[in-house]
């Protein structure tokens, strides 16, 4: 069966005069003070944006997502359920769920919000899952009050209905969308830019400052001789050749070096700059000044529990607000599963396990399953030392002996 796909529920119109503030962020975008221009594609150019992002997406996108069903003793998974399959592996026929979680991300990172239509049958179940270009989408509310969602085609626009569009929007100022975080810190990335520019210039004259060739009487034609002295000695290409100088011509260097300019030190600071607005440690963009042996395991613990989880608590409210049905919500539910993200080095690990085992709050089988190996049988038994006892017996029992002691 062909899933038809912004066709058949919409109907195209003109795109509506009047806008809610806060449902375009265009304006934020634009000049800014290093003269460049920024926006989310422009910003991906620096190596510091798209690695950030990409960290950012690919490990959300690797980790599990299931649905799950609330039971007496907590949750179990509900595979059963069309929406596991989905989220799990197969969103639609076109993506796997890893790409298609990458992409919401990707989008959220750079636009502030993702969007995806939801097919569904003639019931209201869900069939599948198609993002949306953020860039096409505008929410706004009717003169009534009532939320709809406006796509951009090439043909026209498209009216979607709130029922019809899984949106999480990321931190904005009027609950309806979030506001692009490459937008919002446009002058720190346009100042990587703009550092990256420079240093491809510098590098492209030949890894020196320009300067000024200096006649002792009259030039005729100047820009003859600008010229010709560019086209053999300008460039990386043309560096260190021997430069032959007629008529008592003399070349004085101009400019300020890149080490007078702190360069390096400039670019460094805003890599850590831009690690700073998605909330990345600057290790994980091959930053190490600052990461050690000792702390860059608690940094990726950080990393997990202060960046990760919240875009994690995002995701997961999103899906289960606008994928479950009224009468679904409160008994399944959509998670991730992070406690991968969160072990230690491997003696850690198996001291934690130990403790667990001895307390009585793990077994050998959740021991092998939280380290990917296959269950083994009467490995789900649960025990504790039997020489542990309550305060209280401590003294009865020493009473009671004192008195065999006695007779």
């Amino acid at each position: 069966m062909k899933i038809p796909v912004l066709s058949g529920l919409l109907k195209p119109r003109a795109s509506p005069k009047n806008r809610l503030y806060g449902s375009t962020y265009s304006f934020f975008f634009g000049g800014t003070t290093s003269g460049k221009t920024v926006n989310e594609r422009t910003a991906m150019q620096t190596t510091a944006v798209y690695a950030c992002v990409r960290i950012l997406a690919e490990t959300i996108a690797s980790l599990p997502l299931n649905v799950y069903r609330s039971t007496d003793n907590g949750k179990e998974k509900a595979i059963d359920h069309q929406l596991h399959y989905l989220l799990h592996d197969e969103p639609n026929p076109e993506m796997t769920s890893f790409v298609f979680r990458e992409t919401l991300m990707s989008h959220l990172l750079l636009w502030g919000n993702a969007y995806a239509q939801i097919i569904r049958d003639g019931r209201g179940r869900v069939l599948a899952l198609y993002p949306l270009l953020p860039d096409r989408m505008t929410v706004d509310r009717t003169p009534e009050g009532k939320l709809y969602y406006e796509y951009r085609k090439d043909s026209g626009y498209v009216i979607l209905r709130p029922e019809d569009v899984l949106h999480i929007p990321g931190l904005g100022f009027d609950g309806l969308v979030g506001y692009s975080p490459i937008a919002m810190a446009k002058n720190a990335i346009g100042m990587a830019i703009a550092t990256e520019e420079y240093g491809g210039k510098f590098f492209a004259n030949g890894a020196s400052p320009g300067g000024v060739l200096e006649h002792p009487g009259v030039v005729k034609d100047p820009a003859r001789i600008r010229e010709s002295w560019n086209a053999v000695y300008q460039g990386s290409g043309n560096a260190h050749r021997v430069a032959v100088l007629e008529e008592g011509m003399k070349f004085q260097p101009i400019g300020i070096p890149p080490e007078q300019a702190q360069f390096l030190e400039t670019r460094k600071f805003q890599t850590e700059e831009i690690c700073r607005i998605f909330r990345v440690p600057p290790h994980l963009v091959a930053n190490l000044d600052k990461a050690t042996f000792s702390n860059i395991e608690h940094q990726s613990i950080s990393f997990v529990v202060h960046t990760i989880r919240p875009w994690l608590v995002r995701l997961e409210q999103g899906m289960n607000k606008a994928l479950l049905s009224p009468s679904e919500k409160g008994q399944y539910f959509a998670g991730f599963v992070v406690e991968g993200l969160l072990r230690g080095d491997y003696a850690s690990r198996m001291q934690g396990y130990a403790i667990g085992i001895q307390n009585g709050f793990l077994s050998p089988n959740d021991v092998r399953t939280l380290e990917n190996m296959n269950t083994i049988e009467h490995g789900n038994v649960y025990a504790m030392n039997g020489n542990m006892l309550k305060l209280e017996d401590v003294g009865a029992y020493a009473n009671t002996n004192r008195k065999e002691v006695i007779k």
